[in-house]
């Protein structure tokens, strides 16, 4: 396996962190990773090696304002500022493999909803798009004060900060996990008031266009996931009319299922699709 580290120029100019793992070969595709809320590129270890095995070349970046990445952090300005650094490396990709190799989208969580949001305006040149821990029924995520300071406050304090206050052992039954977490520089557990606000408004367009998704989509989700319940995935996918589309769900998964203890179905799952739709 072959990897590399550096920047990409992102929307408005920014230079955003990235990194890549390529198999020894010519790559059979591509999957491009968008990680989720307080998280970062370096995290995907589980998906990345048994999926670069398989001849699947995997890239993945730090949003802005996560990991190596700069800006304030866990803020935006906009959405539309996640919209286009999505955009912008895809493109940077796309110039880094074989014409016309088969690019797929995989977003976790936070990263679920830009790639849906994505998608659904931009489905084009996305061969599919795999969505994990879809935040499409939220459980126990902001109070009402702070769905209220976000929805409210956000225009006279955008950049105050709040806390997601999520208990870590929701994310994997995993010991070591949690311990690493625990330990991660790069991770952090707080938001911005326009990123709260951001995200609420786009969280609730984006479950209004189920009928509008139009590429092959696959859905995983941990069962015992506490943060986005599972009962929300069901009920979007059911309402996807596109007849290209798979759910998974693991019954004792928690968030990260990536990252929980069937990490290795988990990645089995996600290339047997992947590579049925080259």
């Amino acid at each position: 396996m072959k990897t590399e580290q550096g920047t990409f120029l992102a929307f408005g100019g920014l230079e955003l962190f990235y990194q890549s793992w390529l198999p020894d070969d010519a790559p059979r595709a591509a999957l491009v990773i968008v990680h989720g809320a307080g998280d970062h590129s370096g995290r995907y270890a589980r998906l990345v090696e048994p999926l670069v095995r398989r001849g699947i070349a995997v890239f993945g970046f730090d949003l802005r304002g996560y990991g190596r990445s700069p800006g304030r952090r866990g803020h935006i300005n906009a959405w539309d500022e996640y919209r286009e650094d999505v955009r912008a490396f895809l493109e940077f990709v796309r110039r880094k493999l074989p014409a016309g190799l088969p690019v797929f989208l995989f977003g976790y969580s936070l990263g679920a909803q830009i790639v849906l949001d994505y998608v659904l305006r931009s489905p084009a040149g996305v061969q599919g798009a795999i969505l994990s821990g879809a935040p499409i029924e939220p459980a126990g995520i902001g109070s009402p004060i702070q769905i209220f300071a976000a929805r409210v406050l956000s225009r006279i304090l955008p950049s105050l900060q709040m806390k997601l206050g999520n208990d870590i052992n929701g994310v994997s039954r995993d010991p070591q996990v949690l311990a690493d977490l625990a330990q991660d520089p790069l991770h952090h557990d707080f938001v911005t008031l326009r990123w709260g606000a951001e995200a609420l408004r786009i969280g609730a367009w984006v479950r209004s266009q189920a009928a509008q998704v139009r590429l092959p989509v696959l859905f995983i989700h941990g069962e015992a996931d506490p943060f986005n319940l599972a009962s929300g995935v069901r009920r979007y996918f059911e309402q996807i009319p596109y007849p290209d589309k798979a759910l998974h769900i693991y019954p004792d998964c928690r968030h990260e299922t990536h990252n929980d203890l069937d990490h290795a179905q988990v990645a089995a799952d996600i290339g047997d699709w992947i590579e049925a739709h080259l």
